[in-house]
């Protein structure tokens, strides 16, 4: 027979938490789900006790009390980009480590998948982390109203959001290149109805007007890499001695088209992309690129939504924004003279 307050061997349960804390097993129970109700001292001696023994609350059980479900839908345009990526897998553990669990879904770019993918995880989770979408301004402001959301670079009224815009980053970009000598540029601009795609566009124009640049522009373009393969021969019968693609993806696709044509880069073609993804560092050469603090972007997403969560009477959406810069790398270097 088992000594009071001794677990019995096996999974340790709330009734072995309650005999060594000498409280009731519905006690502890609300320790977990409803720690609110419980007394700071008598909440402290169970959570001692349950470390002590190892006791994990059922999750089920703990979300069937709180009703909720610890769950988090997760929406991306295109997980094979690298940008999205890297962004998933931090909301993935800042998540997991705040005891969430994350429902991800791709659209593949479609507005219109993302907004049923939206209309259909509403119900299920507690709450919707919305990346880069596509979606029409009603749309979004119907799904808002389903179910708490927060926007990932992507900036709405009267929604929180998590953002870094570019257009420090961007700036620099523009300035780095004029100062190079280039003095025509050729943008490429991201997928239609994106966000992050006018706000790169209008500051590369703001920032070429105020040093009196010509900008070619090409776009809207699906911002993956066989768009930088085609726009390239387009940029170079433009006469542009530099490209700034939206993304890196689009940016290393005009690598590979100018490499084919035996265009060298930067010697003939200076190239800068965006978000400075893993793949910047290891193309060749090495891209130049705006660098978004991506890791950073995820995670606060994930601590707005549970702040939100927490605080479901807040009215006023908070808003936070990151910074972004520029990372000067090998595919960016002087202009070619005109008699060479």
């Amino acid at each position: 027979m088992n000594e009071p307050g001794k677990p019995r061997s096996g999974t340790v349960g709330a009734e072995d938490v309650a005999a060594r804390a000498g409280v009731s097993p519905s006690t502890v129970s609300r320790c977990f789900a409803t720690p609110h109700q419980v007394r700071p001292e008598t909440r402290a001696r169970v959570l001692a006790v349950a470390e002590q023994l190892g006791y994990r609350p059922n999750r089920i059980a703990r979300s069937l009390a709180q009703g909720r479900t610890h769950t988090l839908g997760l929406i991306v345009p295109d997980i094979a980009n690298p940008f999205f990526a890297v962004i998933t897998k931090a909301v993935q553990s800042r998540a997991r480590r705040k005891d969430y669990a994350v429902f991800l879904a791709d659209t593949d770019e479609h507005p219109d998948d993302e907004y049923e993918l939206a209309h259909t995880l509403a119900g299920q989770v507690d709450g919707l982390l919305l990346v880069s979408p596509r979606m029409t301004g009603d749309h979004l402001a119907e799904i808002v109203h389903r179910v708490p959301s927060v926007l990932v670079n992507r900036d709405a009224a009267g929604i929180p959001s998590v953002t870094a815009p570019s257009d420090d980053g961007l700036r620099q970009a523009v300035a780095h290149l004029h100062a190079l000598g280039h003095r025509h540029l050729a943008l490429i601009l991201g997928a239609r109805n994106s966000w992050s795609s006018e706000q790169r566009g209008h500051a590369v124009r703001f920032a070429a007007e105020q040093l009196s640049l010509k900008v070619t522009e090409f776009g809207p373009h699906e911002p993956k890499f066989h768009t930088g393969t085609q726009v390239a021969d387009l940029a170079l019968a433009a006469g542009a001695t530099a490209v700034i693609a939206h993304n890196d993806l689009m940016a290393l696709g005009v690598l590979s088209r100018l490499a084919d044509r035996g265009v060298r880069v930067p010697d003939d073609v200076s190239v800068v992309g965006a978000d400075d993804t893993l793949l910047a560092t290891t193309s060749t050469p090495a891209l130049t690129s705006v660098r978004i603090p991506l890791n950073a972007l995820g995670e606060r997403a994930v601590d707005l939504m549970l702040h939100r969560l927490a605080n479901p009477d807040t009215k006023t959406p908070h808003r936070t924004v990151l910074e972004s810069e520029l990372i000067v790398r090998r595919s960016t270097g002087p202009a070619p003279r005109k008699d060479a």
